[in-house]
């Protein structure tokens, strides 16, 4: 109904010709550099992850955090839960607390409410999407964070230039193209242990330089936890 008028939604759909493009947050590289380094941190081998709604753009995420703690902690356990809902800390925080009493010592905050979880009971938190180390300086470690620059840079050129299609952007949330990275140690820098700190900046040398690919991941993780 609109043709001259340039689309991009986010989605995980497809784009639809001739000028509606998705982008989503394909930020499963650094979610798994975050995963190696809550699995060589976990004191318990159990780690609580806490979701929003099952879709996607949220599964890819958990699911390639906890190949990346595998990588690093075969033993590791997770237990996974959603709360059906965008935001509701107080919600978020229970599930974590539930967590903590089974001996999850690491929370996957997908939601906020889980880092206030961890940083009451004394335990530690990877962040995802943007970094609160600052809001929590003792509790979050690491956290895989999402730049829409790229993406929105890319649209707006073709605009300009007259030359904008329907297209994936997806990629454009990637480490290659700066739309990922993973977030400075900042606080835990002298507190993960080196050989960690050593294996994630080399996984991130291979991801950057195309010679390892994590896996995207749409499907519902499940809890490993017995």
């Amino acid at each position: 109904d609109f043709p001259k008028t340039s689309f991009l939604l986010g989605s995980s759909g497809k784009p639809q010709a001739p000028n509606l493009s998705v982008f989503d947050n394909y930020i499963q590289e650094p979610a798994y550099l975050t995963g190696m380094i809550a699995g060589g941190m976990t004191k318990t081998n159990k780690i609580g992850m806490v979701g929003g709604f099952p879709i996607p753009e949220v599964n890819r995420l958990m699911n390639a955090f906890m190949a990346g703690a595998k990588e690093t902690n075969p033993k590791v356990e997770f237990s996974v839960s959603f709360i059906n809902s965008w935001f509701d800390p107080p919600k978020a925080k229970e599930a974590a607390f539930a967590m903590i009493d089974k001996g999850a010592d690491i929370m996957y905050a997908e939601r906020f409410g889980v880092s206030d979880a961890a940083k009451e009971k004394g335990k530690l938190a990877i962040g995802n999407v943007i970094n609160t180390q600052a809001q929590y300086p003792e509790t979050v470690v690491a956290s895989a964070l999402w730049n829409f620059e790229p993406s929105a840079d890319r649209a707006i050129k073709l605009v300009k230039e007259g030359k904008f299609t329907a297209e994936d952007y997806g990629p454009y949330s990637m480490m290659k193209h700066k739309g990922s990275e993973l977030a400075p140690l900042g606080t835990f820098e002298a507190k993960v242990p080196a050989p960690i700190v050593a294996k994630v900046k080399a996984k991130e040398a291979d991801i950057l330089a195309g010679k390892v690919t994590v896996k995207v991941d749409d499907t519902q993780p499940k809890s490993t936890a017995k």
